[in-house]
């Protein structure tokens, strides 16, 4: 295992814990965090899917234990890091990473939670639409975040993009 990928993660994961109370906002049973999304965005691009999704699950962990997320952090941030690895992967293309994202959360993820987590896990209904709305809102702003932080870090020599990276 490449130390490297370890200390990123945990950086990442740190990030996602550490940000969340100040940007988690409560909508109906539900709690965005576009930091989740952006951190999503940085591990798919730099660590890859499995990474991504990991982070995404140890980051949900971590913040329903703290009381800033909710059981449906797991599908939507999970679904989203794995999508904008595999879209990073194949493509090289970050843009298209951030698009994974967006569709793995706001769409996927969403609906995941629409169907599964919130009426079997948490006792308690929500609209799809509104799931998608909250969610899909969420992940864009932390999937613009997450592009702008690849170009800086790229800019300052700290991360090196894939070869045909956009």
């Amino acid at each position: 295992m490449d130390t490297r990928k370890v200390a990123r993660a945990v950086i990442l994961v740190a990030i996602g814990v550490a940000l969340s109370p100040f940007t988690s906002i409560p909508v109906g049973i539900a709690k965005i965090n576009p930091v989740q999304h952006f951190v999503n965005v940085l591990g798919a691009v730099l660590l890859g899917p499995w990474w991504a999704t990991g982070i995404a699950l140890i980051t949900g962990i971590l913040r329903n234990a703290l009381g800033t997320g909710t059981l449906l952090a797991f599908p939507g941030g999970m679904i989203g890091a794995f999508i904008a690895g595999f879209f990073y992967r194949y493509t090289r293309n970050i843009y298209l990473s951030a698009l994974g994202e967006i569709i793995g959360t706001g769409l996927l993820g969403a609906i995941a939670s629409a169907l599964i987590v919130a009426p079997v896990l948490m006792k308690k209904g929500m609209a799809m639409g509104a799931l998608i709305i909250t969610f899909s809102g969420s992940t864009f702003l932390g999937s613009i975040i997450g592009v702008l932080a690849l170009k800086l870090l790229e800019r300052a020599g700290i991360a090196k993009l894939k070869p045909n990276g956009v």
